[in-house]
């Protein structure tokens, strides 16, 4: 079962296609957070969900203290699984937080392509099958979005090879948990 781990949604089911997703582990979940929040990243962030699935990385950081989340899901179910989660994590939340959540049903190339926010985070969990060319192409519009001191959050099969870094994004740490690797990446600064 897919659930949020921590925050004022803790312990919530979220609702998982049963096919076209692979949600990120709890145990891959957890790390992610608790670096995010040793360094204080989350409090307050606007935070960006490519390739959702089930919202759980972006619903995550919700529950744990960002201001904004914005999930972008392609996948018809998938979208209809974020949309659910996304109604039930708002009706957990404290209501004078001033959280949002928006869901774009999109392929993430159109959703960078078309946007004018900024965020200060940004979780990529694509499918496997995504070629590192395509992701490179995702990071080349992501990167104008970013704010300046922005972490990148990058999940990738542990059989893929790195990915080339884009001018103005640099990789800080590399950690595989089974068969999946982190790739923990921020904004140069210009």
């Amino acid at each position: 079962m897919t659930r949020i781990i921590s925050g004022f949604a803790g312990s919530l089911p979220l609702t998982v296609p049963r096919s076209g997703t692979r949600p990120t582990s709890d145990r891959v979940r957890e790390a992610i957070f608790s670096s995010l929040e040793a360094r204080n990243e989350i409090d307050g962030a606007r935070v960006v969900d490519l390739y959702a699935g089930s919202g759980s990385l972006g619903l995550e950081a919700a529950s744990r203290g960002a201001a904004s989340v914005t999930l972008v899901e392609n996948g018809k179910t998938a979208a209809a699984a974020c949309r659910k989660n996304a109604a039930s994590v708002l009706k957990n939340a404290p209501r004078a937080g001033g959280l949002t959540i928006e869901i774009a049903d999109a392929s993430v190339q159109s959703f960078l392509s078309g946007s004018a926010a900024t965020w200060d985070v940004a979780f990529l969990d694509p499918p496997y099958e995504l070629s590192n060319g395509e992701l490179v192409e995702n990071l080349v519009a992501l990167v104008p979005r970013l704010s300046e001191d922005a972490v990148v959050l990058i999940e990738r099969s542990s059989r893929d090879a790195e990915p080339e870094w884009p001018a103005g994004l640099e990789l800080d740490k590399r950690k595989n948990y089974g068969d999946t690797t982190l790739y923990w990446v921020s904004r140069v600064r210009p």
